[in-house]
């Protein structure tokens, strides 16, 4: 099994490649971050407190992790960090994993982008600023991600107020119609392997937060005519956006994993794996279903529970079983607490009988390592023990066990606090 470091793995590209790696068999993950976030909440094996990426000591402080924790290959999780870790591959003990140097230093910049690619493709039209004759334009850094520092700006007098402190900005033509990013993948021997095009439908932050697969067939030529030029190696991707006449005009190009890469990743595209195979020298071969979902991402919610406890006594109905259906998430927590040692309890006043219910939903009597069942009256603080957390929809019973036993109590919606995340 190959040491992989992630890092920053707390960002939204480093939680796709831990969502990309968590369950296979072939590598361990190691996550690394310079400011604590949520990668903490994700990496089972997490490093925190690394220097800044534009810090003296940033490359030292990653050859000593690769050190310390044996690592084999560095997946970089930001642009600015798939860089310096490019340009830093010989003082490194570790494969980083993406395309040479140069490349990465192309697409770092959006002007070295564009003079590498503008006779290939559609790039933006720049103007200095004295050149500019109608508006809105559109205002972005040449070194940036996401959408900061980017603005529309609709007349000449907000066009000067931004630009007069502001270093390394672009001025270039308003494109009004639809975004795209195109995902594609390029194996060792420079050739292209995948590409997939997906609208950008709803953004937050400069991240697509919806999206789904678009056919075009210009999106494998552009994609064919930037691979034939930069040298590219495994997952990397270019947006686009559409001229008022429909053209496609290049705006990036990245040589690194997107966080939306999800939406193929869910048809049998998996970027992250492919990568690092590709960067072990193996040969690739990609299977889909052809059968692309669409995507749409919100901020979820990950927990850290500081305690410990031996018994989880659990209710059946309206708990464990809500609406005539497993409660799937509480199962899975069953399941991971008893693979921690601890014993599980079922407490019911179930009026049918139990085992056959069990059986009804498939629930296996193995998990429960005891099984009562209670008359209607009958306190269910009588087979609490303390250290142990007691889960149940009835706010009643949860109280008569709290006051009695002084255990933790859960109802059924905080169940996912329970849950440890990591992996």
């Amino acid at each position: 099994m190959k040491n992989v470091l992630v890092f920053p793995c707390g960002s939204e590209i480093g939680l796709e490649i831990h969502r990309s790696l968590a369950n296979s068999i072939h590598f361990n993950l190691i996550g690394a971050s310079s400011v604590d976030d949520h990668g903490r909440f994700t990496f089972a094996n997490y490093i925190g407190g690394v220097p800044l990426v534009d810090n003296d000591n940033f490359v030292d402080s990653i050859r000593q992790i690769i050190e310390k924790h044996d690592i084999d290959l560095i997946m970089p999780a930001h642009d600015s960090v798939v860089l310096k870790l490019a340009e830093n591959q010989s003082f490194l003990d570790a494969t980083v994993v993406t395309s040479p140097k140069r490349t990465c230093r192309t697409c770092r910049s959006k002007i070295l982008t564009y003079e590498a690619l503008r006779r290939l493709v559609k790039t933006p039209v720049l103007f200095a600023p004295e050149e500019v004759k109608s508006f809105p334009v559109f205002l972005k850094p040449d070194i940036g991600q996401g959408s900061r520092g980017a603005s529309i700006v609709n007349s000449r007098d907000e066009l000067e107020c931004r630009l007069e402190n502001s270093d390394g900005v672009l001025v270039q033509e308003y494109l009004p119609g639809e975004e795209y990013t195109v995902d594609c993948f390029t194996d060792r021997h420079r050739k292209l392997r995948f590409v997939g095009g997906r609208k950008r439908a709803r953004i937050s932050n400069g991240i697509s937060v919806n999206s789904y697969e678009v056919l075009d067939l210009r999106f494998t030529d552009i994609a064919q005519s930037i691979n034939d030029c930069l040298h590219l190696r495994g997952a990397w991707f270019f947006q686009l956006k559409e001229r008022a006449n429909g053209d496609l005009v290049l705006l990036e190009v990245a040589p690194r994993i997107a966080g939306t890469m999800a939406l193929f990743r869910m048809d049998g595209v998996n970027f992250s794996l492919l990568s690092l195979f590709d960067a072990l020298n193996l040969d690739i071969e990609i299977i889909r279903n052809n059968q692309t979902p669409e995507i749409d991402r919100a901020l979820a919610a990950r927990y850290i529970n500081r305690f410990d406890y031996s018994n989880v006594y659990v209710d059946f109905d309206d708990t464990l079983i809500i609406r005539n259906s497993v409660n799937a998430l509480l199962m899975a927590f069953l399941y991971q607490a008893k693979s921690k040692g601890a014993r599980i309890v079922l407490l019911t006043r179930h009026k049918l009988d139990i085992f056959e219910s069990l059986d009804k939903y498939c629930i296996a009597r193995m998990v429960f390592d005891e099984i009562y069942v209670l008359t209607e009256y009958e306190p269910k603080s009588k087979y609490v023990n303390k250290g142990g957390i007691f889960i149940d929809d009835s706010f009643s019973e949860r109280l008569e066990v709290s006051s009695i036993q002084g255990v933790k109590v859960y109802s059924p919606d905080a169940v996912e606090s329970l849950l440890d995340w990591t992996s």
